[in-house]
C-alpha cells in the first residue's frame, strides 16, 4: 500500500469528516478524506487529470491520471440551492491541470440562504492507499482510515512510499 500526497482543493480551515454534518460524509461512505470549514470561494485541481462527473453545479467529480478518484462536494445539501452561487469554468470530460480554476461559489450566499458551506472532500477509492495526506497551506492532514485524522506540520512529514496524485 502506498501513502498519497494531495493538495487541498480549496482554501478555508481543515477538520475531520467525521465532524461533517451529514451521515454520508461523517460515516465514511463516500470515501475518505476531510472537510473544509469557511471556503474560500475557489476550487483549484489539485492534480492533473480529468473532471468525470458534474453532479450538480457544486459536486464534482475528478479522476487524476495517476487514478485518485476525489469527489469535492461545495457544502452540504447545496444540490438543493439554486440561482448564481456556483460558476463553473469546465465541464464534465475535460483534462484538468493541477492549480486551474475548475469553479467559484460565493460561501457567503450559500450561509444567507440557509446552507452549511462546510465542503467536503474525499477520495472515493481509499482502498488503494494506505495513508491519505492532504496538504493544505503549510499543514498537512493524515487520514488513515475513516476514524483517525492527524495534523502535522509539512516539514514533520518524512518522506519514502509516498505517491504524489
Amino acid at each position: 500500500m502506498e501513502k498519497l500526497f494531495i493538495d487541498s482543493p480549496l482554501n478555508g480551515t481543515a477538520i475531520e469528516l467525521e465532524k461533517v454534518n451529514d451521515k454520508i460524509f461523517s460515516s465514511g461512505a463516500a470515501g475518505r478524506g476531510i472537510a473544509i470549514k469557511n471556503p474560500d470561494g475557489k476550487i483549484f485541481a489539485p492534480f492533473d487529470g480529468t473532471i468525470k462527473f458534474f453532479a450538480s453545479p457544486g459536486v464534482i467529480g475528478l479522476k487524476s491520471f495517476g487514478g485518485v478518484e476525489l469527489l469535492i462536494h461545495v457544502g452540504l445539501n447545496t444540490c438543493k440551492l439554486i440561482g448564481e452561487t456556483f460558476k463553473p469554468k469546465v465541464a464534465a470530460g475535460d483534462t484538468i491541470e493541477r492549480g486551474q480554476i475548475l469553479l467559484t461559489f460565493d460561501p457567503q450566499e450559500m450561509i444567507r440562504a440557509g446552507f452549511d458551506s462546510t465542503t467536503p472532500v474525499v477520495v472515493t477509492n481509499p482502498e488503494n492507499f494506505d495513508e491519505i495526506i492532504f496538504r493544505l497551506g503549510e499543514e498537512e492532514f493524515i487520514v488513515k482510515s475513516t476514524n483517525f485524522f492527524a495534523k502535522l506540520k509539512a516539514r514533520d512529514v518524512i518522506g519514502g512510499g509516498f505517491k504524489y496524485a
